[in-house]
């Protein structure tokens, strides 16, 4: 497992983001300090930035397509894809792909929530590296996962903006893989 704040390089970026996500007190629900890493976008050299360490953590990886997670992941996944040359995936919430799907429902802290994607999409035998801006719980990472393997493929890793390590994420994902990469953590 990596994480890119050991890097030099990548504690500048650390930083820049740190300072630059904005925190939103009780949001989407009373006690609840969100993340909001939409003043990221603002900044097109940061935005590059960002982009250049991700793909900095991901290029040694056999990667045969990115799956962004709907719908920051896909901001930063679409950018990380045609870096590494590769397809991207959209992961989206139950209903709004137009082609046949496959989907995967999972439990949340009140209710359930269903993803899905194309079903032509994931090749068996494919690597895939699955991307979101940030890392909670890791329930919506590890449904994707969970479809990557149903497709018969593997998770060549993760990849994220922001993790959330007392939520401990991270703990669900280390069942897919071992390359499991945030820029910055809480």
């Amino acid at each position: 497992m990596q994480n890119l704040i050991c890097k030099k390089e990548s504690l500048d970026i650390a930083s820049k983001i740190k300072k630059t996500v904005r925190d939103i007190n009780d949001f989407p629900k009373a006690g609840i300090v969100f993340k909001d890493i939409t003043p990221l976008l603002l900044d097109h050299q940061l935005t590059a930035e960002i982009s250049e360490a991700l793909y900095a953590a991901t290029k040694h990886l056999k990667v045969d397509a990115v799956m962004g997670i709907e719908s920051r992941g896909f901001l930063w996944g679409v950018l990380l894809a045609q870096q590494l040359k590769v397809p991207f995936i959209p992961l989206r919430k139950k209903g709004k792909l137009p082609y046949k799907t496959i989907s995967h429902q999972y439990a949340l802290e009140y209710g359930t929530a269903e993803v899905e994607v194309h079903e032509d999409a994931i090749k068996a035998g494919d690597n895939i590296l699955i991307h979101d801006d940030l890392l909670a719980t890791g329930g919506t990472a590890e449904a994707a996962a969970y479809i990557v393997e149903k497709q018969k493929a593997s998770v060549a890793g993760f990849s994220f903006i922001v993790t959330l390590d007392f939520l401990k994420g991270r703990e669900k994902l280390k069942a897919y893989a071992n390359h499991i990469d945030s820029l910055v953590s809480y």
